[in-house]
This record gives C-alpha cells, sequence and structure tokens, in this order.
C-alpha cells in the first residue's frame, strides 16, 4: 500500500495501463529490493476506478483554485497534498466500516488477498512472488503460507481427474461377460 500512494498521473500514460512501482517512501525513496522494482498492467476495473478517480480530483482541483497543492500525485489528502500513513489508515477504516467489514482490517491486508486470491485461480508461486515484488519465491512463501492454496491439492485434484477417466470406459460390476446370473 506504502508504494501506492506514491504513484504519479504521469505514469499512467502508456498502453496498456499500468502502475511502476519503483519508488517508496522509505527512507530515501528506495524500495526495499532491486526486485521490489516493477511495473505491473492494472485490471480494466481498476482503470474505469481511477479514471473516475481523475476527474474527481480534477473537480476538487478545479474548485480549491490556489488551495490545492499541485503534486500530481493519484492519491492525495482532498486539498492535493500526498497521503501520510494516517490518512490512509483513517480512509480505509471509514471504508471498511461502510462495507459492514471487522473493523480491525488494515490496508495491509489487501496484499495478503491480492496473493490468496491469485493462488487461488492458479497463478504460479514464482508470478505472485514477481507481482508482489519479492527477491524470491521462498519469502512469499514465507510470509504467505496461509494464503498460498497448497500445492498438494494439485496431486489430488489431477488423481480424481485420472481415477474419473479410467471409471467412464468401464462395465458396472456384475455386467462384465461371464458373470451374468441364470
Amino acid at each position: 500500500m506504502i508504494e501506492r500512494i506514491t504513484s504519479s498521473w504521469r505514469r499512467r500514460t502508456a498502453i496498456p495501463p499500468h502502475v511502476a512501482v519503483w519508488r517508496s517512501v522509505r527512507k530515501h525513496g528506495e524500495t526495499k529490493t532491486r526486485k521490489s522494482r516493477r511495473t505491473i498492467a492494472l485490471p480494466k476495473q481498476v482503470v474505469d476506478v481511477l479514471e473516475e478517480h481523475m476527474r474527481w480530483q480534477k473537480q476538487g482541483r478545479a474548485s480549491r483554485g490556489m488551495e490545492w497543492s499541485p503534486t500530481g500525485r493519484v492519491f492525495t489528502t482532498r486539498s492535493g497534498e500526498p497521503l501520510d500513513a494516517a490518512n490512509v489508515r483513517r480512509d480505509f477504516k471509514a471504508i471498511v466500516r461502510k462495507a459492514g467489514l471487522e473493523p480491525e482490517r488494515t490496508p495491509r491486508e489487501l496484499r495478503h488477498s491480492f496473493v490468496s486470491l491469485l493462488s487461488d485461480h492458479g497463478i504460479p508461486l514464482e508470478r505472485i512472488a514477481l507481482l508482489v515484488g519479492h527477491s524470491s519465491q521462498s519469502t512469499t512463501e514465507a510470509v504467505y503460507r496461509k494464503q498460498l492454496r497448497p500445492v498438494i491439492t494439485q496431486g489430488a485434484e489431477a488423481m480424481d481427474d485420472i481415477f474419473a477417466e479410467d471409471q467412464e470406459g468401464k462395465a458396472p460390476e456384475g455386467d462384465e461377460e461371464g458373470d451374468a446370473v441364470a
């Protein structure tokens, strides 16, 4: 979430729409590791929401005039200033409350949900690690162990499919030649 706070509109001009995670709000603006730097394509639904957000932000800038701080950031306070962690937590808490979810939810949990959803949709661990900016898939596996779909289910599912195929070609027991009762 902290990486997203620093996003600016000027990076949204390329096709396909994407977010470039090259800086953070960490000391000196650096990401944790070089592999944390990444460019991620955005789903259409996110692009639509961001376009609506941009229209809302332009209206806010026009109505505030000189009171608007021209930072160029995507996510800002109502006066255009960069968000800080307290702003994000406060706004997130309000959204969670409005959605009727447990109030102790945090923005960080969105990252865990992202990993869970990708894992449940069969995205390989190495790709998930790349998307979340981990230097190795072992980091992703250690941090998100509870969110990752257990690999063992893939073997069981494959065997179910194999055995189902074997059973489709066989006749039910007792119907084979020589088994008929007179």
